[in-house]
């Protein structure tokens, strides 16, 4: 049995080429196809028409590109990604160009050529674990084995922004670029639990954020001084609070969104950048390995395990039920690019009363 597989390059390059199976017979295995060439790739994009395929191999389907393996989940997620940036507002594209970073968001490996845009919420902890141990070199330490806390100090890590413009575009051009996406609304959530409800409350955000809540929100002209002192007279900012900053005209009007809930578009700039791997949490176990394998380090590094008491998609109603109908909605026009970039359904039963 014959497979031919058509691959468009852009919108009009296109190249056939055949593969067959290692033997005689015919076979549904996937694993007995070998890649018999590669092509080279052009602005990341490459559509896909395939025939003769049963859907248990379609699923299954890989294509060597340029020497490496990408499956097709990556594929539809950046093609998906190129299209939504070619029909958006030009908002997204707009940021601050990246050969010039406004943020610190993007770690680089330069062991291993990787670059990582990480967003806060999103596996971001175990991630920087990765990039710590990868900087460490080898034997490489079990990335399981390094604190959290140390891995967001920033001088354990080396960031784009610590290169000059020249090292900055070189290394965007030539390094494998990563990053991991969730819910949208589900990361607001991890969000408010970690930084104003649970033990890792952040004092710093308290400082900077949780008083503007209160004041605004909680009609309590002078808010109290000290986390400590706010959680002690129940005045901590609810769920509803904050979700009631966020859609506040005036809040962007002071400052920009704090990264831990800025929209992942603006953190991460996906229509500036190709991106070689999109993870998304949801399947992070399974998208990891297979970054690790992309990378050639899954024999080397093991993924650590997702924590317990995560935040889940299936308790966003549950979170959502103080939060009025009319902010539910101005919240899903604040962040709809971020679903519709990254392939996540408009929450209806939310938004639809």
């Amino acid at each position: 049995m014959a497979i031919r597989i058509q691959i468009i390059i852009g919108y009009q390059d296109r190249i056939h080429f055949t593969r067959h199976p290692t033997s005689n017979r015919d076979t549904n295995d996937i694993n007995q196809f070998n890649c018999l060439g590669s092509i080279q790739k052009k602005k990341n994009l490459f559509k896909l028409s395939l025939t003769s395929l049963t859907d248990h191999i379609l699923m299954k389907f890989t294509v060597c590109i340029t020497g490496e393996k990408m499956t097709l989940k990556q594929l539809e997620r950046k093609e998906l990604i190129r299209g939504m940036c070619g029909i958006g507002p030009k908002a997204l594209s707009m940021e601050k160009k990246i050969s010039d970073p406004v943020n610190n968001q993007f770690i680089v490996d330069d062991t291993q050529k990787i670059i990582y845009c990480f967003i806060p919420k999103v596996a971001c902890s175990n991630w920087k674990r990765v990039m710590f141990v990868l900087k460490k070199g080898k034997p490489y330490d079990d990335p399981s084995s390094i604190s959290k806390t140390s891995v967001h100090e920033f001088s354990k890590l080396r960031y784009l922004t610590q290169f000059n413009s020249t090292e900055r575009k070189w290394r965007m051009m030539n390094y494998t670029k990563f990053m991991f996406v969730r819910d949208p609304f589900v990361c607001l959530i991890s969000a408010y639990r970690s930084k104003f409800l649970y033990k890792q409350k952040n004092t710093y955000l308290y400082k900077n954020y949780g008083k503007i809540m209160i004041k605004r929100y909680k009609n309590q002209p002078n808010p109290p001084q000290t986390l400590k002192e706010a959680e002690e007279l129940g005045l901590l900012p609810t769920f509803n609070n904050f979700i009631q900053y966020l859609v506040d005209p005036q809040t962007e009007r002071r400052e920009p969104f704090e990264p831990h809930w800025r929209q992942m578009y603006r953190l991460c700039h996906p229509c500036l950048i190709e991106y070689d791997f999109i993870g998304h949490q949801e399947n992070l176990q399974e998208d990891a390995q297979e970054l690790l394998k992309l990378l050639k380090l899954e024999n080397d590094i093991k993924f650590p395990s997702a924590y317990e008491n995560v935040t889940t998609s299936n308790s966003v109603m549950d979170w959502f039920k103080t939060v009025p109908l009319e902010d539910r909605r101005k919240l899903f026009d604040i962040y709809k690019w971020d679903f519709k970039l990254f392939g996540y359904k408009r929450p209806d039963s939310l938004l639809d009363g």
